[in-house]
């Protein structure tokens, strides 16, 4: 059996190589308040010091990798999990999920504006693709009737073919149906994270003559939440 004299001498002799507590732990299995207690009064050299510093970081990152990882496959169990859930959606599921769409999103009727037209505004382009299923299958408007308009930054101008190509594709519509474009102004010192390649602006879907729609969604609305009873 070792001696704790020949056990002590052998850390000391491992520190003074440069090894980390965790490696030496690994060789002589002691208590770490007994390793602490007899290598408090060796020192290392600015190279030693220097070499258990970027292990600690790979040994941080690498557990940061390892968290990062878990988190994703977490994150895809349970989207797997999630979209098997739905199954089909009916027509009158869909139009449930259209009516609840617009009453989130979508423009209404003001006393002092009487006869507005339907109209949805959004930034995510799957939220309109749905919304323009919902206006052709659950509510019956032709696609003649659908009018598009878009939002953009002025800084983003140089970029309007693209951001209406983008909305072209996503919609199914040409993309001689996205001519209208509008341009908002630029803060100064603004915090905006809505830049680069991934920015398309907002799109507004018009529904033309489509007040008697309007209507017909405030009902559908208040029928939702009464049956609910939000109210």
């Amino acid at each position: 059996m070792i001696s704790k004299k020949e056990e002590k001498k052998a850390t000391v002799a491992l520190r003074r190589r440069g090894l980390s507590y965790g490696e030496i732990l690994k060789r002589v299995p002691v208590a770490k308040s007994t390793l602490s207690l007899w290598l408090r009064s060796v020192g290392l050299s600015k190279r030693q010091k220097q070499r258990l510093t970027e292990k600690r970081i790979s040994a941080a990152l690498k557990g940061s990798a390892a968290k990062r990882d878990k988190r994703i496959l977490l994150t895809r169990q349970l989207q797997t999990q999630a979209h098997s859930q739905v199954g089909v959606v009916s027509k009158r599921e869909l139009w449930l999920i259209g009516v609840a769409l617009y009453w989130a999103e979508g423009s209404k009727e003001k006393a002092y504006h009487p006869g507005s037209g339907a109209s949805f505004m959004n930034s995510d382009p799957n939220m309109i693709a749905l919304f323009l299923r919902w206006l052709s299958e659950a509510c019956n408007v032709e696609r003649e009737r659908m009018r598009f308009e878009i939002y953009i930054h002025e800084s983003h101008k140089e970029n309007t073919k693209r951001v209406r190509k983008h909305w072209s594709s996503h919609t199914g519509f040409s993309i001689r149906n996205f001519s209208r474009v509008y341009f908002k102004k630029d803060k100064i010192n603004t915090k905006r994270k809505n830049i680069g390649d991934k920015y398309f602006g907002v799109l507004r879907v018009k529904v033309s003559a489509s007040s008697t729609l309007q209507r017909q969604i405030e009902g559908w609305t208040r029928g939702i939440y009464e049956y609910c009873r939000v109210v």
